[in-house]
């Protein structure tokens, strides 16, 4: 038979595609074995009723479920059809970073000095050498684990809630500075410069570089007045130089609107915060994101060097002056004075995975970019590639373009999982379920099925994306993505994904339209939990 179809035959066989691919009621389903595509035997019937629902008339469900240890395959439910999976892509950027580095593994951000020391004076510039670590001593809890919130502020601006851990975001800085003035350094005759050329690269229009002071963004933190009226007032965290915040927010009365805008940047250095905020609320985040790291890194460091006694003649907010910088391989041969170990990957995964840290998913593909000899971010996606393909994937089952999981990223249910049993065969399996958040417990699962039974026993990454359908002025929910590992009430240790895409909301409903898809693709984990 030739391998090209007449016009009339290959129509009707993409038509009888698409048939198989539409939305469709998920059907009663006995217990006939099939090998159809779609076929839904396996599919818990209170599965069934969520994808069944009205909301989802128009959407595309894929479910796989498989058993870890038998490789029985439970449900598959269209588990080798494409969709986009949102911030679910972060399984296979920290999953190639996991299999390259290893859990423990840990990088070292040191400080060089260009010149000599004499009587406590370095006669030369001293250079911050970034590495690409995530949270730069900022996020570690006495125990050494990385602290986070169930709603991070990276997420401040789109989503109402995100809070502050309450460690100092500078810790890191004033570790390095101290040890400058331990390593006989009183003052600093030349400048003081970030070299943060290890890497480079962008994500939706932000940099994501080999410098990370406070994830390179600023928190602004609204607090209402006593009573209505009364002037609403802001906080800088980490106050760092020239930055500084004018609040003209209106206190309204307590039970009332509030809404912030995001912090504009009015010239030299001036945040100003607009709107209104509630006389009962409590404090309020939002976030500016700098697009110049290196530049607030140096201001901070310099900052954190004058707090520890080492005196720098330099302008302390001048832009960074990376012209100034050795070559790379001179940096490379100078002294370190001071030395700054990052948190385990494990836990700079934990971050990642735990809150949906986009830039932070990015860097880690950053960071194998380097391994492959490439200081082009981009490229550290054929690396990843080529990990995963070593570890026993098959990479044909997803098509990625980066690392965090935004628009145009494809994959499996089916493949996901595979993705998912690599992990969990390795000895540090442990470690790895570890860092999905825990349906009804934390992260970005916290308040999902937090009643149901099977709350505390699914270990999932999530994944959303959103688009505006501007010729019917609605939302849609691109993806809703839940998939990890389920302890299921038999005491099977199960690998799954559930998908979601194409559900409808106006703009009205569309926040709670997200929050109800999410907790939906949850009670779907959950039956699948209590079902097996």
């Amino acid at each position: 038979m030739s391998r090209r179809t007449s016009g009339s035959a290959a129509a009707a066989a993409l038509l009888l595609v698409a048939a198989s691919l539409t939305a469709c009621t998920v059907g009663d389903g006995d217990d006939t074995p099939s090998s159809a595509p779609g076929s839904d035997v396996g599919l818990p019937d209170a599965a069934r009723a969520v994808m069944n629902e009205e909301r989802y008339a128009n959407s595309r469900w894929q479910v796989y479920v498989e058993d870890l240890e038998s490789g029985d395959v439970l449900v598959d439910y269209f588990g080798d059809a494409m969709a986009e999976p949102g911030s679910f892509v972060k399984t296979y950027s920290a999953g190639a970073a996991w299999l390259e580095f290893g859990a423990d593994s840990t990088l070292t951000t040191p400080v060089k000095a260009s010149g000599g020391v004499a009587n406590g004076v370095l006669r030369g510039d001293l250079i911050l050498v970034g590495q690409g670590d995530l949270t730069m001593g900022g996020r570690t809890r006495p125990d050494g684990t990385v602290s986070v919130t169930d709603l991070d502020h990276n997420d401040a601006n789109p989503l109402p809630g995100a809070t502050l851990t309450p460690e100092d975001p500078l810790t890191g800085l004033n570790d390095l500075a101290a040890q400058v003035k331990a390593s006989g350094i009183d003052s600093i005759s030349g400048d003081v410069i970030v070299d943060d050329r290890l890497f480079s690269g962008e994500l939706a229009g932000q940099p994501v570089t080999p410098i990370n002071i406070n994830q390179n963004i600023i928190d602004v933190l609204v607090t209402p007045g006593a009573a209505e009226g009364d002037p609403a007032t802001g906080q800088l965290i980490p106050a760092v130089a020239p930055w500084t915040l004018t609040v003209d927010v209106e206190t309204v009365e307590a039970g009332g609107t509030t809404a912030l805008d995001d912090p504009v940047d009015t010239g030299d250095g001036q945040l100003t915060v607009t709107g209104t905020i509630a006389a009962d609320a409590d404090p309020t985040l939002k976030v500016y994101v700098f697009d110049d790291p290196a530049t607030f890194a140096r201001t901070a460091f310099i900052e954190a060097l004058e707090r520890a006694g080492v005196a720098v003649s330099a302008d302390p907010i001048a832009v960074n002056p990376d012209a100034a910088l050795p070559s790379e391989d001179e940096v490379a041969q100078l002294a370190a004075v001071a030395e700054l170990e990052s948190l385990p990957l494990s836990e700079e995964v934990t971050y990642v995975m735990k809150i949906s840290y986009n830039r932070g998913a990015q860097t880690l593909i950053c960071r194998l970019a380097v391994v492959g000899g490439s200081k082009d971010c981009e490229d550290g996606m054929a690396v990843a590639g080529e990990i995963w393909q070593d570890a026993g994937l098959d990479t044909t089952g997803a098509s990625l373009v980066d690392g965090s999981g935004l628009s145009g990223n494809f994959i499996t249910a089916k493949n996901a999982a595979q993705a998912q049993r690599i992990m969990m065969e390795r000895p540090d399996a442990d470690l790895w379920v570890d860092t999905l958040p825990i349906m009804g417990v934390d992260g970005s699962l916290a308040t999902v099925q937090a009643d149901s039974d099977a709350a505390g026993k699914v270990f999932a990454k999530t994944g959303t994306l959103a688009a505006f359908d501007a010729l019917n002025t609605r939302f849609r929910i691109v993806t809703k993505t839940l998939g990890g590992v389920i302890e299921a009430e038999s005491g099977r240790t199960l690998l799954f994904t559930v998908m979601m895409n194409n559900a409808f909301a106006s703009p009205e409903d569309y926040i709670e339209a997200v929050f109800q898809a999410n907790d939906d693709v949850g009670a779907i984990a959950g039956a699948i939990q209590q079902e097996f």
